[in-house]
């Protein structure tokens, strides 16, 4: 299976979608919300589509596994 660039972007997403929750969980700091304001309408978006991202790479590994 070839990778597509949006698996790339949903990957690249996802990743930074962890990487802010570990950061919540060690720290108590939410780098999105730092950057972009508490519950901005930015903010919120980021997270729909990091939650998309994830997804859509759930659909990704699916579909590898059934090769």
């Amino acid at each position: 299976m070839k990778i597509t660039s949006i698996d790339w972007v949903a990957l690249v997403l996802t990743i930074i979608g962890g990487l802010n929750w570990g950061l919540v969980g060690l720290f108590n700091y939410n780098l999105v919300d730092g950057i972009f304001g508490v519950a901005s309408v930015i903010s919120n978006i980021i997270y729909i589509l990091v939650g998309l991202s994830a997804i859509w790479l759930i659909y990704v590994v699916t579909k590898m596994s059934k090769q």
